[in-house]
């Protein structure tokens, strides 16, 4: 059974996400704070956590950061904030996906399928890439620049072993939408564009010879 940790300061958000999701077969436990969840990891992660932004004490992006020092899993962000910028800045930090209260229920149990449903099908190929000093090997999901791990969510994972395993191929916005979001995604292209921003800087900060080139008015590949 998949577990997702909910952590948000309102009750009755937290009583409604457990409540649809549960019934999916999902075991969801719930709390009110960063702190409080973070007391709870000390005996194990789970396999999804869906975090509100406007916590109190840390606030969920702050908490997202010290995830993703230690674990890449999935991590959906749901807000009262809807601006632009707080999506970025919420995906930039390590989200996988984002919605801004209200929001439907059915709609969020969708999302958390489908990133489900995208982790449990690593694409092709199975064997070992080596790209420059780039080296990604399918069958642990590792990833590494001159031997040093780089840390990649799920999502900027799936992006970076479908573009390197047909470099200089060049991919619509529609084409990575249904190869990494899924054809059932509900959100549109700008999807691709934040997520190749991530997924750009980690190779940059990494070291990596290999990026993705943004091809004008038509999408993106992977090249030198």
């Amino acid at each position: 059974m998949r577990s997702i940790f909910v952590v948000d300061d309102e009750e009755n958000i937290r009583y409604i996400i457990k409540e649809y999701l549960a019934r999916e077969g999902f075991h969801i436990e719930t709390f009110a704070s960063a702190e409080e969840v973070s007391e709870r990891l000390q005996s194990g992660f789970p396999d999804m956590f869906i975090l509100d932004i406007m916590l109190p004490g840390k606030d969920g992006l702050e908490f997202c950061k010290d995830i993703r020092t230690r674990s890449g899993l999935p991590v959906i962000f749901i807000s009262a904030r809807g601006d632009e910028i707080d999506r970025i800045l919420g995906l930039e930090l390590g989200g996988d996906d984002y919605l801004t209260k209200p929001f439907s229920p059915r709609e969020l149990v969708a999302r958390v399928r489908s990133i489900f449903r995208r982790s449990a099908q690593p694409m092709l190929p199975e064997e070992t890439l080596e790209l420059g000093n780039l080296r990604i090997n399918p069958n642990d999901r590792h990833i590494s620049v001159q031997g040093r791990e780089v840390m990649l969510t799920p999502k900027e994972y799936e992006l970076l072993l479908l573009l390197a395993s047909q470099p200089q191929r060049t991919f619509t916005r529609q084409e990575l939408l249904d190869r990494v979001w899924g054809c059932d995604y509900v959100g549109g292209a700008r999807a691709v564009d934040d997520l190749v921003k991530r997924l750009r800087k980690k190779m940059r900060e990494s070291g990596s010879d290999r990026n993705v080139r943004t091809i004008w008015g038509y999408g993106y590949r992977f090249e030198d």
